[in-house]
């Protein structure tokens, strides 16, 4: 690796950049088609959330973030690992407080540290996983 590429993303990382793409020097663009010589470096931002509901479809949680004493939507977590869902499956049932057609709400007792790319438009977590359960 040459030029500024670490002292480049670490002003990404301080900026709270998305972060860059590494690519090889003598490398072309390929239209339409992935290449092992055009990476994305992500520069990946953590939070801490509580889980708030989970969708009836298909596997997702609602997140949410707690300000003030008050509960924000943090969007949907899809990332979760096997392990964790099934820790999740064993203890959620005596939370439930509603539900509609599409959700089943919890309590937020719940909580886990996430990672997520940035905050989209309206404020949510882009592309939330899950990293580990905390107290």
């Amino acid at each position: 690796m040459y030029g500024n590429g670490p002292a480049y993303f670490e002003l990404v990382k301080q900026q709270g950049l998305e972060g860059i793409v590494q690519k090889k020097a003598n490398s072309k663009y390929q239209i339409g088609k992935r290449s092992h010589d055009w990476l994305k470096v992500i520069n990946y931002q953590y939070t801490d959330a509580v889980i708030t509901g989970l969708r009836k479809d298909e596997f997702g949680l609602l997140l949410g973030i707690e300000e003030n004493n008050q509960i924000k939507p943090a969007g949907i977590m899809e990332y979760v690992t096997p392990a964790a869902r099934k820790q999740f499956y064993s203890q959620y049932q005596d939370l439930i407080v509603d539900e509609n057609k599409n959700f089943i709400f919890l309590e937020p007792k719940i909580k886990c540290k996430v990672k997520f790319r940035n905050y989209t438009s309206t404020g949510l977590l882009r592309i939330p996983s899950f990293i580990e359960y905390i107290s």
